[in-house]
């Protein structure tokens, strides 16, 4: 158990919270190594030229992360006050979500089990 009051408790804890400006997409259809070709492209870079990586890039994950991104940055403007040309992609990483599970019919009345990963997808931008 935590020693002391529970207002000290929440306050130190709220203390120690990332205000970065970030986004996540939880249940993402992809898989997490998938997301990590695209992610691995784009970490350390400046927003802009983050955002024409992901254009250009032929992966769906890219679609996906290209939305997110611009999410982030979104966030970083309205919420945090801080300007566009200033930004970089601190940290961007992909974690395992849950698998659907689906049969798949094979010969001689045998099933195929096909598992459908997902992932939730995080990036985390920051000032220079």
């Amino acid at each position: 158990m935590a020693k002391g009051h529970r207002s000290r408790i929440k306050r130190e804890r709220n203390a120690q919270k990332d205000t970065r400006p970030s986004a996540k997409l939880s249940f993402a259809r992809m898989s997490v190594q998938k997301a990590c070709f695209v992610l691995d492209a784009i970490r350390g870079k400046d927003v802009e030229t983050a955002l024409g990586i992901l254009a250009y890039n032929p992966r769906y994950a890219s679609s996906v992360i290209e939305k997110l991104l611009k999410s982030a940055i979104a966030n970083a403007e309205n919420n945090n006050g801080m300007n566009t040309e200033n930004l970089y992609i601190a940290e961007c990483y992909a974690n395992k979500g849950p698998t659907m599970k689906r049969v798949r019919p094979r010969a001689q009345g045998r099933a195929y089990r096909i598992e459908k990963r997902m992932s939730h997808i995080t990036i985390v931008l920051d000032e220079k």
